[in-house]
């Protein structure tokens, strides 16, 4: 048993400082609770090639922390999502953000460290967790450095390789890779034509980056071990499909990344828990990887908040897992089937073909429209089948209010991370009770009709209760004893 009695307490640590664990930590901050983020790197600088946009249900959440324009100032807005490269307009959701943000990793990892660096969230630099211990009542954390620390929970928000679920015993089942895609920022002699291929292996790539003698490449090959890639495997690609290396020389950076397909088989076990790339890894293709952690971050944040405070029990961190899990499989599956269509011989050509006019459709186009831009999650809260209001486990739509202070907006409202309980019916209908100080009561009037993606139009309700992440957690028309379950369910005893 490692020494702990000099050791750092933590309510939590999150080994990873990477756009999940950067949520997940401002996510707590909100909500109370105090943590601390341990990153192996020295600056927030990104190495390589990672995530290259936000998607619309990305966007809503930073919009309900009042963050978003930070992000769209510094991207490109597009109305268009995709599905295997098949282009899917976004015209017609009923969002606030109907489109998707072309934004690199490196300044979307920028701007949330600067936001986490408002909160007052430390972060270890140039450590890594390399062991853990749980015992009663917390998790004896070890670091590269060789001090510890301990916490109450520790979140592996440390990647598709995470020490944090192989040390806590986490299987992480799935398909072993197939194909490896290179892709670089190299400098070349000859200036190549922008070109896009697609091939037995995959989709294959170049293109010129502004006016200068820098290009971007991607290859894709069939799998043959994951090792460090160099500047001669980059020529050698090129040659393989080209015909010619372009004289690339002077990489930027030169990544590597797989088709593998995995996902932990729990999200939590004990007092260790795991979000991003720690729980799921997938091919890049739909762009759904970043968005998918911050959305575990979002879910499990004012959970694991409420349980360090002591002001909901352990137990209500099951229901991360219950929720985020089935979200999680339906991206690797909706993953796995773009990357089998983003491959090309005449069998697949077919497939793609019959694919594509399926998605030109207006109810298949509005529907996976929605899935990939992750606006159509709907998480299951026990209601039966055919029971219960559309909106239950659903996103809150960002409704125009009318309220005692103004008019506002729904999202407005979530700023703090903190539950509402929204009164649409005669004031004074509805009544948080004994949870005052840990729900916000807004009574309000909406004109419009309520819209769901996919959905369409739903009934307007009189009461509803939404959880810090944005989701519907009751809906009804009076106080009851519906209402203090979801009450006590969700926020405490």
């Amino acid at each position: 048993m490692l020494a702990v009695e000099t050791a750092d307490s933590h309510q939590v640590v999150i080994a990873g400082g990477g756009p999940t664990g950067m949520m997940l930590a401002a996510e707590l901050a909100l909500a109370g609770a105090e943590a601390v983020i341990v990153e192996r790197r020295a600056t927030q600088e990104v190495e390589g090639s990672r995530a290259g946009g936000l998607h619309a249900r990305t966007l809503e959440i930073l919009d309900m922390r009042g963050v978003v324009e930070r992000f769209l100032d510094a991207g490109q807005t597009v109305q268009v999502t995709g599905f295997a490269g098949i282009p899917l307009d976004m015209a017609g959701l009923p969002t606030r953000h109907g489109y998707s943000l072309a934004l690199r990793q490196a300044e979307i990892e920028r701007i949330l460290a600067g936001w986490v660096a408002e909160l007052g969230i430390p972060t270890l630099r140039e450590r890594e967790v390399t062991g853990l211990e749980q015992e009663e009542g917390g998790v004896v954390v070890r670091l590269s450095d060789g001090g510890p620390l301990r916490a109450d929970y520790l979140v592996g928000c440390d990647g598709g390789r995470s020490l944090v679920r192989k040390a806590a015993g986490i299987g992480f089942p799935g398909c072993d890779p197939s194909v490896s895609s290179l892709i670089a920022e190299v400098e070349v002699d000859e200036q190549p034509e922008r070109s896009i291929r697609y091939t037995e292996e995959g989709t294959q790539a170049i293109g010129p980056i502004g006016a200068g003698p820098r290009v971007r490449v991607v290859v894709t090959e069939k799998y043959a071990g994951q090792g460090q890639p160099t500047l001669d495997d980059v020529r050698r690609a090129l040659v393989s499909v080209w015909g010619t290396d372009f004289g690339a020389h002077s990489p930027t950076w030169i990544s590597r990344f797989t088709d593998m397909a995995r996902q932990a088989e729990a999200y939590r076990r004990g007092r260790v828990l795991l979000a991003g790339d720690a729980a799921h890894v997938h091919y890049p293709v739909g762009g759904q990887g970043l968005g998918t952690g911050v959305q575990d971050a979002v879910n499990l944040g004012w959970k694991l908040a409420q349980v360090v405070r002591g002001t909901a029990p352990e137990a209500l961190l099951d229901t991360y897992h219950a929720e985020r899990h089935p979200v999680g499989a339906r991206v690797l599956r909706a993953t796995m089937a773009q990357t089998a269509l983003t491959r090309r011989d005449p069998r697949m050509d077919a497939l793609r073909a019959v694919v594509a006019e399926l998605l030109a459709m207006e109810e298949p186009r509005r529907t996976y429209a929605a899935m990939q831009s992750g606006l159509d999650i709907r998480y299951d809260l026990g209601a039966q089948p055919g029971e219960g209001h559309p909106l239950l486990g659903r996103r809150m739509p960002d409704l125009d209010l009318v309220t005692a202070d103004g008019p506002r907006r729904m999202f407005g409202l979530l700023r703090d991370a903190r539950p509402v309980l929204l009164n649409l019916g005669e004031p004074g209908a509805l009544r948080t009770g004994r949870w005052t100080d840990r729900v916000r009561l807004v009574d309000a009037a909406h004109d419009g009709a309520w819209r769901l993606p996919v959905l369409g139009e739903v009934p307007a309700p009189e009461g509803v209760l939404i959880r810090p992440d944005g989701h519907v957690a009751w809906v009804g028309h009076a106080a009851g004893a519906e209402l203090t379950e979801a009450l006590a369910a969700w926020f405490g005893p």
